[in-house]
């Protein structure tokens, strides 16, 4: 759920013409699909904060355990010895649970800078306003955009090693296979010796899984029909937001959640210049979240050619931060 790598109402028109592109490549394949990666505007930042908070989304208080409670532990597996160092977080968002290890390093005089990346320019702005009222000795440099474009520009702007964050499950928005690649491609866009955080949602009771997903208040069913709002405001659409029902699925042998728009009846939505045709009871594919076991994580960490160092758990054992360094 928390993926974000492009935000089109944040950006310029080379980013509304890939929204756009992948809009229509996705309605018009079977079955039709869209890109959680587009679900970070304004509205959808808002949203997302609300489902940060409510009392089943467990994801966040997990991970925020291990950053709270286990933050000497978390800096001793990623900090490079004796060496001043990159601090680089891809999709930081508002670095609710990346502040507490921020605090940390400032207190005890490591030598860092802190990299946010976000495609999300609204994001970022009071990220930095919020750490440079916090943290007034922290070095910040802000990186809008692609992960992988912002982490070629980072590694142009400093040559010294890198310490990725990827948290919050972000992982998880991609099938397996899907995060093999993603996790092979992050290693070529390194060097050996960087080191990455990555956290995961373990597998666990199908029933707590779902809850997470399936907000009585609808808050969830909300931020998925905010996509269909955007590409209304921004690509010229005609949803009618009412004629779409969110549902959630969770697999417990694949580990795979997912969400699913459903068009409630036959109806026709124009794009541009562009008509989609969706029968009753079609589906939207929105998302995947991912859930892991710990055998998968490894086997995750050695296909995509990381070498595993470290991992800590939060209390209840739901969440890991796995460590990795490349070789």
């Amino acid at each position: 759920m928390d993926l974000k790598l492009q935000t089109p109402s944040s950006v310029g028109n080379t980013h509304i013409d890939n929204f756009r592109s992948d809009v229509l490549e996705g309605l018009q394949s079977y079955p039709k699909k869209l890109s959680s990666k587009y679900f970070y505007d304004r509205v959808g930042d808002r949203l997302f904060q609300k489902i940060m908070h409510m009392p089943d989304y467990y994801l966040t208080r997990c991970e925020l355990d291990i950053f709270k409670n286990k933050t000497a532990e978390l800096a001793q597996l990623i900090i490079p010895e004796n060496e001043p160092f990159d601090l680089i977080e891809l999709g930081a968002g508002d670095a609710l649970k990346s502040t507490y290890l921020l605090k940390y390093l400032v207190k005890y005089k490591h030598e860092f800078t802190y990299m946010p990346i976000d495609i999300s320019g609204n994001i970022l702005s009071v990220l930095k306003e919020k750490l440079n009222n916090q943290l007034p000795d922290l070095s910040v440099t802000t990186l809008e955009g692609d992960y992988f474009e912002m982490l070629r520009k980072a590694a142009s702007l400093s040559d010294r090693k890198k310490v990725i964050l990827f948290l919050g499950s972000n992982i998880g928005n991609m099938s397996i296979e899907e995060a093999q690649l993603f996790c092979s491609h992050l290693n070529r866009n390194l060097n050996s010796g960087d080191r990455l955080l990555i956290g995961f949602d373990l597998k666990k009771n199908p029933h707590t899984i779902l809850n997470a997903y399936n907000d009585e208040e609808g808050i969830t069913a909300a931020f998925n029909l905010n996509l269909l709002d955007l590409i209304n405001r921004d690509l010229n659409g005609s949803f009618n937001l009412k004629q779409f029902q969110h549902y959630q699925t969770y697999d417990p042998i694949t580990g795979a959640c997912r969400s699913f728009l459903i068009s409630l009846q036959k109806q026709d939505v124009i794009i541009g210049n562009t008509t989609i045709t969706f029968e009753e009871n079609e589906w939207i594919d929105m998302e995947i979240s991912q859930k892991f076991s710990p055998e998968e994580i490894r086997e995750l960490s050695r296909k995509s050619d990381f070498k595993m160092i470290g991992e800590i758990r939060d209390s209840k054992n739901w969440f890991i931060d796995s460590v990795w360094e490349t070789k």
